[in-house]
């Protein structure tokens, strides 16, 4: 009897022990791989058709700026929805190894409140020079009664030369309508 007694206690402890170690040596699960958000996935994969086309075109090390995802119709407008794509876009990126230029802490970038990084065309080469950038994010969005339709480009600020670009779309949902808001005020002073 105390031979099973003490058989059960030891099989006891190698089953905790068993358990024990399984959990310590249990990987950390890197979840910046697993988004389950679609707004996020979408824009993500969108950033990873850039990147694809971008294979050997320019360095992960040379520097890239991104500029707010603006509205079609109002270029010197941006939303919620512009400006959080646009940081995905740019998280994307810099996941994938590539040197991104953190804007919002940029004293010479004109910067208006709820609208973001709103780049003028003539202060793209400007600031790409003053930053050694070797390419720009630029991006547009289109809404209809029932989508968001997005077009991002890397453009090379030397040459204006576009070097990847994708097109993407969004179904117009309640989370989205939110997140465009009734229109921004625009920023004046072209």
């Amino acid at each position: 009897m105390k031979f099973i007694r003490l058989g059960c206690i030891v099989s006891s402890l190698f089953v905790v022990g068993c358990a024990t170690q399984t959990q310590v040596e249990k990987p950390l699960t890197d979840y910046s791989s697993q988004v389950s958000d679609p707004f996020t996935a979408r824009n993500y994969r969108a950033a990873d058709k850039l990147i694809s086309q971008l294979d050997n075109r320019i360095s992960k090390t040379q520097p890239i700026i991104i500029a707010t995802i603006v509205n079609i119709d109002e270029l010197s407008t941006s939303s919620t929805f512009g400006r959080i794509s646009s940081e995905h876009i740019s998280g994307r990126f810099t996941q994938s190894g590539y040197s991104m230029i953190e804007m919002k802490f940029r004293g010479d970038v004109y910067m208006k409140q709820d609208q973001g990084e709103l780049l003028l065309t003539r202060e793209i080469k400007n600031l790409a020079t003053s930053q050694n950038a070797q390419a720009v994010i630029v991006g547009s969005y289109a809404k209809s009664n029932q989508a968001v339709f997005v077009n991002l480009k890397v453009i090379n600020p030397n040459t204006n030369v576009v070097i990847a670009v994708t097109d993407y779309t969004f179904e117009l949902d309640s989370s989205l309508r939110s997140m465009l808001g009734k229109g921004s005020a625009s920023y004046g002073g072209y």
